[in-house]
């Protein structure tokens, strides 16, 4: 079990969970969390720190920032750090699990229906729910700006970072020539250095002090079985099979930065770039992806059983899942008892204050794009929007009833215009 550093405050986080509790929380959230991997941070943050008090918004700002800094897809990461938070490695997994399991089953089913499904009605509900996206994110980004930045210095922080971030963003990386995603680690990099120098004040990270049920030994067993496998992955065998898909899916997994939808040429390079779909069923799966709930990486269960990898499409399916999200659980476990053994020097606490007012800015930065800029494209779409906030934030209404409002509206006005 794990436990974190005792308080008797309500911020403080709460580890006598059990797995089934998780399980059963993390399936709400995997049948509900539409809007992609940003909105699923505000889904997490809305139900485990603000209702069911799991643990406090500097513990949780704390975690997001290191699976930030990890390639692989950062809110399954989150929830499976989430999971091991409360209810240690059966809670993990359950976490997992409970996420990942519907939209995987939907994409499963998917895969032999979705190429024969289109219309209008699918387009309007797709851009319903990324109106849910803004809601969603936009109440995860209040609600942490006002325990997280609560002074001059944490909000000139994120601030900074969140105009960086859009600069850099609009700019596409052309002048310095570096990537979007690393941008974002080095804002995150800068910000502790900041910390580093000011020394602000630490009492509010007293409740985020993580401890483990494992330590540094378990942790490079952890990091050098995922170096091992990447190993292992790289030669090229000469037949297609199971293996040899369970390799591509692992290299994308492991190799990638920047969320789940930077994953997607990665996934079409070993799938249609080679001859084993055609680009109109890759795109047919990614268009259901994006109208499911839970992570985008559950597009491999739709790419595993259609590829002709020689087994059962469900084997299939399930091999790719595994293998895509594995690398990213491996170098989170890895990376966990290291950061946990740092964040208990003072030094490194008052680098989390300036961390933390990071990664509320990255979050602001996208919020602005791309989820509203890519979302609210008329007047009807910020009036939905700014309805479903209301619905969340007066009338406290639950992050269902948002999406129903949101995607009904979007649909019956499409109808109409």
């Amino acid at each position: 079990m794990m436990a974190m550093a005792s308080s008797d405050s309500p911020s403080s986080a709460d580890t006598s969970g059990t797995w089934l509790e998780v399980f059963i929380t993390f399936l709400k959230l995997g049948c509900t969390s539409f809007g992609g991997p940003v909105a699923h941070l505000g889904y997490f943050h809305k139900e485990l720190v603000e209702r069911r008090r799991w643990l406090s918004d500097a513990h949780y700002a704390q975690l997001l920032a290191v699976c930030q800094f990890l390639p692989g897809p950062a809110s399954s990461q989150l929830g499976f750090a989430l999971g091991l938070t409360r209810a240690g490695w059966r809670g993990a997994i359950s976490a997992f699990v409970g996420f990942t399991l519907p939209s995987a089953l939907v994409l499963f089913v998917a895969a032999g229906l979705m190429t024969s499904i289109e219309g209008d009605w699918l387009t309007s509900v797709i851009h319903g729910l990324k109106l849910v996206a803004v809601v969603i994110v936009t109440d995860a980004v209040w609600g942490m700006a006002q325990k997280l930045c609560q002074t001059w210095l944490t909000r000139a922080i994120a601030l900074m970072v969140a105009s960086g971030l859009l600069l850099m963003t609009f700019m596409d990386g052309v002048a310095l020539g570096i990537s979007v995603a690393l941008t974002q680690i080095l804002m995150i990099l800068l910000a502790a250095v900041v910390g580093f120098i000011l020394k602000p004040s630490v009492e509010a990270q007293a409740s985020a002090l993580l401890t483990l049920n494992y330590g540094r030994k378990l942790g490079s067993i952890f990091l050098l079985l995922f170096t091992l496998l990447l190993l292992l992955t790289l030669p090229v065998l000469n037949q297609y099979g199971v293996l040899v898909m369970a390799r591509d899916f692992y290299q994308a997994g492991a190799l990638v930065f920047g969320g789940g939808h930077v994953v997607l040429p990665l996934l079409e390079s070993s799938t249609v770039a080679v001859g084993h779909l055609t680009n109109e069923a890759f795109l047919a799966g990614y268009g259901a992806a994006q109208a499911v709930p839970g992570p985008l990486f559950t597009f491999a269960a739709y790419l595993g059983a259609l590829v002709p990898a020689g087994a059962t499409p469900a084997l299939q399916a399930l091999v790719a899942i595994m293998a895509i999200f594995l690398p990213g659980f491996l170098l989170l476990l890895g990376v966990l008892p290291f950061w946990a053994q740092l964040s208990e020097k003072v030094a490194v606490r008052q680098a989390l204050v300036t961390v933390n007012a990071a990664v509320v800015g990255l979050l602001l930065a996208t919020l602005v794009t791309p989820v509203i800029s890519s979302s609210i494209v008329n007047v009807w779409d910020l009036a939905v929007a700014v309805g479903g906030l209301m619905l969340l934030r007066k009338w406290h209404c639950s992050p269902l009833a948002v999406v129903f409002f949101c995607v009904v509206s979007i649909v019956l006005i499409y109808s109409f215009t």
